[in-house]
């Protein structure tokens, strides 16, 4: 038995995963999966029910602003408090929102009582995620923290996107709609239970002294936009990056309807997206080493992504509505969303000191674009329809490919691999 968890160990620690925090990782991939059940398809529900498609944006808007603030916020708290009762503390706002929006809230479609309950429900995966992942960086050797983070950003956009999408599929068939989300209070408290009890590693909480140096590091993410501009515009393509994977799951599952794609399916194809997404994260890593992380993030992030965005939209017309081809179309615009991941090492690149600041502004950028996803669909489904909305998305891919024209490293910087850190990889 020794023996084996020997083994066990050995093979943890090559895989770079802290074997005292291994079933955390389980835990974050189910939390997750919880937390994305209704990801792909609450939109069109809502909309079905008879809420219009502003509404639905504004309240996607809403939980986004709260997504952001705790995105910001998740990491000091965590270092004051220690990552289980900063993980607690998401998880009971994750429940409390759920209760309130499903059980109160949505039956009667109470458009207010669901955008109050819905950003409390916003609170809840950063607080529960993010705090595991400070908790990685402490517990993880330094030649071993991008492994470590890595295999973070798996089973975090493996639950979110991939399991969810896929479990959602099966259970609104199954269970139902309000079922559905009900049962995402199960999987986060499955979650939980591998995260906060199994997990038996103690976490020292800092002093006071060090928790004031920790919030005025926080605000140091504001000073740093003002000395190093550049910052602030990798902070703009941060949020670009993936804006449109918050925008689509607003209209796209009505789009594609109108095209035969049926929620499951739609569901399907969301998943596969993410796959390919988790998979070209990696490869993108190493094409930034070679090929240059300005180069990538432009011409594959940018330019890529701007073409298969459009590719994706039009493809239920190009192919007559084929499932496999539009599949492909989508998994296309997935693997270009990865060339972004080389930004986590060249914004960093950007200051010899406060490297943590500029990290800070990437986070807050990846909040902001579950918030300005859904404001672009409010603001211009009324007016220019869903090519009009595709089209803006599209702009904006091409603007962040120039603006990351302008972020250029200084002569003296380090040009090896910076690992990616909290939200890095969030391009899924």
């Amino acid at each position: 038995m020794k023996h084996e968890l020997n083994l066990n160990n050995s093979l943890m620690d090559k895989m770079g995963i802290p074997k005292q925090l291994a079933w955390g990782y389980l835990g974050i991939m189910i939390f997750m999966m919880g937390d994305g059940v209704e990801q792909g398809w609450l939109s069109p529900y809502l909309i079905g029910r008879g809420m219009t498609m502003e509404q639905s944006a504004n309240m996607f808007i809403v939980y986004g602003i709260t997504i952001a603030i705790s995105s910001w916020f998740s990491g000091v708290l965590t270092e004051g408090f220690g990552p289980k009762k900063t993980m607690l503390m998401g998880l009971l706002l994750y429940i409390l929102g759920t209760v309130g929006f499903v059980g109160f809230a949505l039956p009667d479609l109470n458009y207010g009582l669901m955008l109050i309950t819905y950003a409390v429900r916003g609170f809840g995966y950063p607080l529960f995620a993010y705090s595991f992942l400070v908790w990685v960086t402490y517990r993880s050797p330094g030649k071993k923290l991008g492994a470590a983070v890595g295999w973070f950003w798996f089973v975090f956009t493996g639950g979110l996107n991939v399991f969810g999408a896929y479990y959602s599929s099966w259970a609104i068939q199954h269970l139902g709609y309000l079922e559905t989300l009900w049962s995402s209070i199960f999987w986060v408290l499955i979650g939980a239970i591998f995260a906060l009890i199994l997990v038996k590693d103690k976490f020292k909480a800092v002093t006071a002294e060090n928790k004031l140096s920790k919030s005025e590091e926080l605000l140091k993410g504001i000073v740093i936009m003002k000395e190093e501009p550049k910052v602030l515009l990798g902070g703009i393509v941060r949020i670009i990056n993936t804006t449109a994977q918050f925008a689509f799951p607003v209209f796209m599952p009505i789009y594609m309807a109108s095209y035969g794609f049926d929620t499951t399916e739609w569901l399907q194809i969301w998943g596969t997206i993410f796959i390919a997404n988790i998979a070209f994260n990696l490869m993108f890593g190493f094409v930034g080493d070679r090929f240059g992380w300005r180069n990538t993030v432009m011409w594959f992030g940018g330019i890529g992504c701007a073409l298969s965005t459009l590719l994706f939209f039009y493809s239920p017309v190009i192919f007559e509505g084929s499932f496999w081809m539009v599949m492909f179309c989508g998994v296309l615009w997935g693997a270009l969303l990865a060339g972004y991941v080389p930004l986590s090492a060249l914004i960093p690149s950007l200051v010899n000191k406060d490297k943590g600041a500029a990290m800070a502004v990437l986070n807050f950028g990846a909040g902001l674009a579950v918030f300005v996803g859904p404001a672009i669909v409010g603001l211009f489904i009324g007016s220019l329809g869903n090519e009009g909305v595709v089209w803006v998305l599209a702009g904006l891919y091409v603007v962040s490919a120039i603006l990351t024209r302008f972020i250029t490293l200084p002569d003296n910087a380090r040009t090896v691999h910076v690992q990616p850190t909290l939200e890095a990889t969030l391009t899924t």
